[in-house]
């Protein structure tokens, strides 16, 4: 792809901004901001990639992927406010989504933990790990004010807290896996994903890509298992203070 053509494939943003302004959406300067950022920080991590990816260093990879867990935590933990720790729950869920899927293909010697493929993989999963806790945080929040009454009534007789709220996580862990099984259901008839389209582009062989998609579809349905279990049963005490109530 020439520089010129991927200048002018801004005209599609062009065509949302002028669409936003008919229909007074008023996205115009959000569009034009996105996309400048995009550009920005693209380009950015291209360098930073580039200049890892030529040193292959442990440490410089592994600092990398602390980053990106770190900004997905914190981004995480936003959708938690009101929740107690949010943001720590967030790192932790994230974290260990991120230890036992990465660790487990390069045991089973999927990837290497070389910089080229560790933060590629990382990066999908630390993203995916992160719209499941956000999602968890939500159901939570939703869920207990739904409920509330509910949860009350098995506190009233004698439930502990994680038996009265167990419908409540087992809910929110639902809801965060449901986009990853759906998506899952999708592979290869509604969608082509980024992974396998992007190899094909390259010119990789199709089945190739595919057996790296299928890898792929495996390892986020782990990851976002994980985030979303740790996250969710690590959140809901949150809702309870130390005499058994739930906090307003």
């Amino acid at each position: 792809m020439s520089n010129w053509s991927l200048l002018l494939s801004f005209s599609l943003v062009i065509l949302a901004m002028l669409v936003s302004k008919k229909e007074k959406l008023l996205l115009e300067k959000d569009l034009l901001v996105g996309s400048i950022r995009a550009v920005v920080q693209l380009v950015a991590v291209g360098y930073i990639l580039k200049f890892i990816f030529a040193r292959n260093n442990f440490w410089f990879t592994t600092a990398l992927l602390l980053v990106m867990v770190l900004n997905a935590a914190y981004i995480a933990g936003k959708r938690g406010e009101g929740i107690k720790n949010s943001h720590l729950i967030s790192f932790g869920a994230i974290v260990m989504g991120l230890i036992i899927t990465l660790g487990a293909l390069i045991a089973f010697r999927a990837i290497s933990y070389k910089p080229s493929q560790a933060i590629p993989v990382s990066g999908m999963i630390v993203g995916n790990a992160m719209v499941a806790v956000g999602l968890v945080f939500r159901s939570l929040k939703q869920t207990f004010r739904d409920r509330r009454e509910e949860v009350e009534v098995k506190l009233s007789l004698g439930a502990p807290p994680r038996e009265a709220a167990f419908s409540l996580i087992r809910e929110s862990i639902k809801t965060a896996m449901l986009p990853t099984v759906d998506q899952m259901k999708t592979l290869g008839i509604v969608q082509l994903p980024g992974m396998m389209t992007g190899l094909i582009l390259a010119g990789a062989n199709p089945l190739m890509a595919i057996k790296y998609q299928i890898m792929v579809a495996f390892m986020l349905a782990g990851a976002v298992t994980v985030a979303a279990y740790v996250a969710s049963y690590f959140a809901y005490r949150g809702f309870f203070n130390e005499d058994f109530q739930i906090v307003s």
